[in-house]
């Protein structure tokens, strides 16, 4: 969390048995309730905590202390679970800029074990860091095992050392990479527990199942015996009379047994009232198909913000409201409670959609395809559950091999960032192309801001985590039959196979349209082809090939070992017998398990989604086809690649920056004048070209002789941005009257009184451009793309989120369509690399340390085998809000997207 958006207010989280706690600050009317905690804890735990039995007046103190006001050396934050603190952590500090605090922790012994220490210290954590805290210190007995299993827990980084009877505990407030690993471990832990009442429940309600054919509340109760919930069934109306012999009751309070999951299908001024007799019921999930919410205005938003506080007050996950419902087809669960027309097929795919429609959409496509699904979450309104939620859970679900994404908005876009990238190196995650993001489009003066829209933002974000981004439905569930049953490519070579040299063509010409190479065959394995019409890649079989024949030359490219995918295209006539011809290439999928392979059946209607034993897909269209292989190849050459570090960039004066910033946002902050520019970025090692700035042709000459001819002169007015269409810059001035006479249009061509910047003219083979946007959802976003006039014109760049690894860096440059002019284009001199993604990893370290970075513009840089240099530089700072923290476990805020 930002420094500005210092944790003060409450956060629901989630413990490690998937209960739902609230952690705060503490306040002076938590006296009675700390009383209470430390009055029910035994002697024992006492004595760990203060060191001794503590008399009451020494707890009476430190509950004084606890509830002292907060100030900047002062923290303490609680648990408070169904209403009552059941822990409490502090942190207190010598003085109001020390960089180290006193930290202590104490849990209710009937609330141990289950990860609230843990959480109440990563809350600490995290609001020390914002008052600069750098590291919380404690002491702790030796016999105190589960204190120091909760510090050490925390991060590698935690140090301890004994003497004089106790352990001295340090750990450092800041969130590295050992630290958030953890954090996200027991995030999936947490989330996995607490939506098992969800996707796996026991005992099914459903709400408002009268007995009228074509309700919502009706079908979803059809839907839930028909597909054989294997569970406890029960229906709630106010007749209580049985529907097709599922046991009714008027009131979710009057059912036999407690429930774990409820399904809500009444008005939605109704919800409420409902949602209350679940918590009565014991339901740890509820599901609410009611629409009327925050889709519906401030009445609804209302509603909604009231429908989350009841199930947060009482322990329930909530999915919707305004949703589809929820599926889970594990044999062991059978769970439809959704109102879409009909369940799709046991599989490996789950399925997350904000769209109800979308969702019938996909489920559908799934079911005339044969995509097998595992779970289907409709998410609605995303009160609660959200699809960082569902990537939690899906993260170590064994039925799930495959994830489907369908987001109209992020609610904590770089949380997802982390966490969806962690998913896809274990598992692929597709999404479909579609951005509604509420960070709206930007209006920042920069060619970075203006690059950094949020198409192209999702679409970095999707790129660095491994996402695989379709542009829509069909072509998303082809790539997941290609990527749930099939193995990952190895390369990408493809080989095809048909019977038809028009659509083997045109398979072709696709494959190599989406990255994919079609190599020639080597001798050998044409020399086995012998007697096609055409032997050589792609394998023309002729029309009349027999089915044997064709599993024939299959079978000789499959195993040839020059292929990294196999396409087989089969066209039917009259005159052949395509069901046999996939008769013959089932075994040839089947014999070849580490090879994917896809097939294409042409001329007839009722196709097989299917072949082989191992259920190769089979698509009416090569297009198709190559778009899901290509698909595949591309998700394995990602996972194939490292995961990349953030490499240590030596001495970096974070504080000084710090120093430098808030002198200039209390000046009004804005876009900064050359020398502040100049300054900022030297403090992390980034260095432009001097520039000396003059406000009279007189002081212009004189600047142009003591840097030496050429120069060099532009406006010094820090908002242009098309200085050269503006006749704001003038290039090649080789003598004291081209100074003068260039001086007096330069200066007119900016604001009043910003006066002009002398520069030595320095030349490079390749010019660039690099930048910073911040956006409080996304974070900041670098660019890198081609410098100069070019930067709109060809709109060649490469963009990510930070954090910036080091393959990041090193990816950015390669990305451009540019980059061989990077690398010695032509016999042209190759620029150095090295100091480019140097240049970048600090940009991005910039950009991380100090989001009130709103926007930097480095433009040109230029880059040769000499290094690079940044000629000129525009940054605008603005004050950081409140933003959501990546690494801080909480749940949805009520009120966020």
């Amino acid at each position: 969390m930002t420094a500005g958006a210092a944790s003060a207010g409450r956060a629901d989280a989630l413990t490690s048995d998937g209960r739902i706690v609230t952690i705060r600050p503490v306040h002076g009317g938590d006296r009675r309730a700390l009383a209470a905690l430390f009055g029910a804890a035994s002697e024992e735990s006492l004595r760990l905590r203060f060191f001794a039995a503590p008399s009451s007046a020494a707890i009476s103190a430190e509950i004084d202390r606890l509830c002292r006001h907060r100030d900047d050396r002062h923290l303490v934050v609680a648990a408070a679970e169904a209403g009552h603190i059941v822990g409490v952590a502090s942190a207190e500090r010598t003085d109001d800029t020390a960089r180290r605090a006193e930290f202590a922790v104490f849990v209710a012994e009937p609330a141990r074990g289950r990860g609230i220490g843990t959480l109440l210290l990563e809350h600490l954590a995290v609001r020390a860091r914002a008052l600069g805290i750098t590291e919380l210190v404690g002491e702790v007995l030796p016999v105190n095992t589960g204190m120091l299993r909760v510090a050490h827990d925390l991060s590698a980084r935690v140090w301890s050392r004994f003497g004089d009877g106790v352990v001295d505990v340090g750990l450092a407030t800041g969130d590295d990479e050992s630290a958030v690993a953890a954090i996200d471990a027991r995030d999936r832990c947490a989330e996995r527990a607490s939506l098992a009442a969800l996707l796996t429940p026991a005992s099914v309600a459903v709400a408002g199942a009268g007995h009228h054919r074509g309700s919502v509340g009706h079908e979803t109760l059809r839907a839930l015996r028909e597909y054989g919930f294997t569970g406890r069934l029960y229906a709630v109306n106010r007749h209580a009379t049985p529907i097709d012999g599922i046991p009714v009751a008027r009131s979710l309070r009057d059912l036999p047994a407690p429930v774990d999951l409820v399904v809500i299908a009444v008005p939605a001024e109704e919800v409420a009232g409902v949602l209350r007799d679940a918590a009565a019921a014991g339901a740890r999930a509820a599901v609410v198909l009611s629409s009327g919410f925050g889709e519906a205005g401030p009445e609804g938003e209302r509603r909604q913000r009231e429908l989350l506080g009841i199930a947060r007050a009482h322990g329930i996950r909530l999915v919707g409201p305004n949703c589809l419902g929820v599926l889970n087809t594990d044999p062991r669960v059978r769970l439809n409670a959704a109102f879409a027309p009909a369940p799709p097929p046991s599989g490996g795919l789950a399925i997350a959609s904000q769209s109800g429609a979308v969702g019938i959409a996909l489920l559908d496509n799934a079911l005339r395809t044969g995509c097998g699904v595992s779970t289907f979450v409709s998410l609605g309104n995303k009160a609660d559950v959200s699809g960082n939620d569902l990537i939690a859970y899906w993260y170590d679900d064994p039925a799930t091999r495959a994830v489907a994404l369908y987001l109209e908005s992020f609610g904590n876009p770089r949380k997802f960032a982390r966490t969806v990238r962690a998913l896809a190196r274990r598992k692929p995650v597709l999404a479909i192309k579609s951005v509604r993001s509420r960070a709206g489009q930007r209006a920042g003066a920069s060619h970075t801001a203006a690059a950094a829209a949020p198409a192209a933002t999702v679409d970095a974000l999707f790129a660095q985590a491994g996402v695989v981004r379709t542009d829509d439905l069909g072509e998303l569930l082809d790539a997941a039959r290609m990527l749930t049953g099939q193995p990952l490519p190895g390369g990408d070579r493809l080989a095809i196979v048909g019977n038809a040299g028009g659509l083997n063509v045109l398979a072709a010409d696709a494959a190599e349209a989406r990255g994919l190479r079609v190599p020639a065959l080597s001798p050998a394995v044409r020399g086995t082809l012998a007697g096609c019409a055409s032997s050589d890649n792609p394998v023309d079989l002729g029309a009349s090939a027999t089915p044997a024949a064709f599993a024939e030359a299959a079978e000789s490219v499959a195993r040839s070992g020059e292929a990294d995918a196999l396409l087989l295209v089969i066209v039917a006539t009259r005159a052949n017998a395509p069901a046999a011809i996939l008769s013959a290439l089932g075994p040839v999928v089947d014999g070849c398990p580490d090879l994917p392979v896809a097939a294409v059946l042409v001329g007839r209607g009722d196709e097989a989604p299917v072949l082989g034993t191992r259920g190769a897909p089979v698509f009416a269209l090569p297009e198709r086809a190559v778009a899901a292989l290509a698909h595949a190849s591309t998700y394995a050459a990602w996972r194939r690649q490292p995961l990349g570090s953030r490499p240590d960039l030596g001495i970096v004066d974070v504080e000084r920056a710090r120093e430098l910033i808030a002198g200039a946002l209390a000046d009004g902050g804005g876009w900064l004048p050359y020398p502040r520019v100049a300054g900022l970025l030297h403090c992390y090692g980034i260095e432009i070209l001097p520039a000396e700035r003059v406000r009279t042709g007189v002081a212009a000459v004189a600047a142009a002789e003591r840097l030496g001819y050429p120069v060099v002169l532009k406006s010094a007015d820090p908002a242009l941005v098309h200085k050269s269409d503006t006749g704001a810059v003038r290039l090649g001035l080789t003598g004291a009257a081209a100074v003068r006479d260039a001086f007096d249009a330069v200066v007119a061509a900016g604001a009043p009184g910003a006066g002009a910047l002398v520069q030595r003219q320095v030349s490079a083979p390749v010019e660039l451009v690099a930048g910073i946007a911040h956006d409080p959802s996304f974070g900041s976003v670098l660019l890198l793309g081609l410098g100069g006039v070019r930067t709109d014109l060809l709109g060649d760049r490469s963009l990510r989120l930070v954090p910036l690894t080091d393959l990041d860096a090193r990816r950015m440059w390669q990305d451009l369509r540019s980059a061989p002019l990077l690398t010695g284009y032509r016999g042209g001199p190759a620029a150095d690399t090295a100091a480019l993604e140097d240049l970048l990893l600090r940009l991005g370290r910039l950009a991380e340390n100090h989001p009130e970075v709103a926007e930097l513009d480095l433009n040109p840089v230029l880059a040769g085998p000499d290094g690079v240099v940044a000629v000129d530089a525009k940054l605008r700072l603005v004050p950081a809000g409140a933003e959501p923290d990546p690494a801080l476990r909480r749940l949805r805020a009520a009120g966020r997207p």
